[in-house]
């Protein structure tokens, strides 16, 4: 295995996924290898908001610092409704490196978020370099359309305006299941057993002691 090689039969599936109503709940099926619990932390805390204890970096930060560039979406919808020119930067260009000091780099997956308001909605449009089908999509457009919510919220919260959100498109290069999950997979689209949720127990999965404990943070800073 080299790197950021792991293996997988369809490291070369370029795909694009364009959903209309991705506001319809539920946002997770009822099969999916998480809860929703786990989808509001990762809006909430991976995408929102800064840091996380233990992580290298996370899309929030990287969207918080150097520049607030989720505020500064805001200040510019609350001036210009039609302005086409709103992207939203994860990937910087230190991630063309390896290594950082003595430590292996990993570039992060998701790599902009592009938005524009059209016909009274705000839609974003999303580049994956590496989508993992089974651990990861699912919960980034669950995650992503909770985050979507949040930013039309802030926005017709100061401005008094009544915007909604819109379609979700994403588009990726590199969409794959890794070796490791096929038999996960298989089970869902061929269930031997009555089970409705096959959770993951691999590093995928949640880090279920620390999640709880921040989601309990969250909604006792919001009572």
């Amino acid at each position: 295995m080299g790197y950021g090689s792991e293996l997988s039969e369809t490291r070369k599936l370029n795909v694009t996924i364009e959903i209309t109503h991705p506001e319809n709940r539920p946002l997770l099926d009822e099969k999916a290898p998480y809860d929703m619990k786990y989808v509001q932390w990762y809006a909430l805390r991976y995408l929102w908001s800064g840091t996380i204890e233990d992580e290298t970096y996370t899309y929030g930060s990287r969207l918080r610092k150097p520049i607030d560039q989720i505020e500064e979406a805001i200040k510019r919808y609350l001036e210009e409704q039609r302005d086409r020119q709103i992207t939203l930067v994860i990937r910087f260009p230190i991630d063309i490196k390896k290594r950082l000091g003595n430590k292996t780099h990993e570039p992060p997956c998701l790599s902009l978020i592009d938005t524009e308001i059209y016909d009274g909605k705000l839609h974003l449009t999303c580049y994956f370099r590496s989508w993992d089908a089974y651990a990861g999509l699912p919960a980034n457009i669950a995650g992503i359309q909770l985050f979507n919510e949040a930013l039309v919220s802030e926005i017709n919260r100061r401005g008094n305006l009544t915007i909604e959100t819109g379609k979700l498109i994403f588009h990726s290069k590199n969409c794959h299941i890794y070796k490791r999950q096929y038999k996960l997979v298989e089970e869902l689209l061929e269930p031997k057993h009555n089970t409705n949720r096959i959770m993951l127990k691999s590093k995928d999965a949640i880090r279920r002691s620390r999640i709880d404990k921040d989601v309990e943070k969250i909604h006792a800073a919001n009572k």
